[in-house]
């Protein structure tokens, strides 16, 4: 019980007086980032499916 007690309290500590946490301007800052690279990797992955999708129906002749 004492290993589970210092444990929470050790990892209190750091967490209190040792991590470094994103001001608001940064955190503001990378969210944007992530979602912008986000979008264009889902736009990228859209078009490259969808041609892939015409490619195959081209060349199997899948066309109705």
């Amino acid at each position: 019980m004492e290993k589970i007690k210092l444990y929470l309290r050790e990892s209190y500590e750091e967490l209190v007086h040792k991590v470094t946490w994103p001001t608001w301007n940064s955190l503001m800052g990378n969210t944007s980032a992530v979602l912008i690279a986000s979008a264009i990797l889902t736009l990228l992955i859209f078009l490259m499916d969808g041609g892939s999708n015409a490619l195959t129906k081209l060349i199997y002749g899948l066309n109705n």
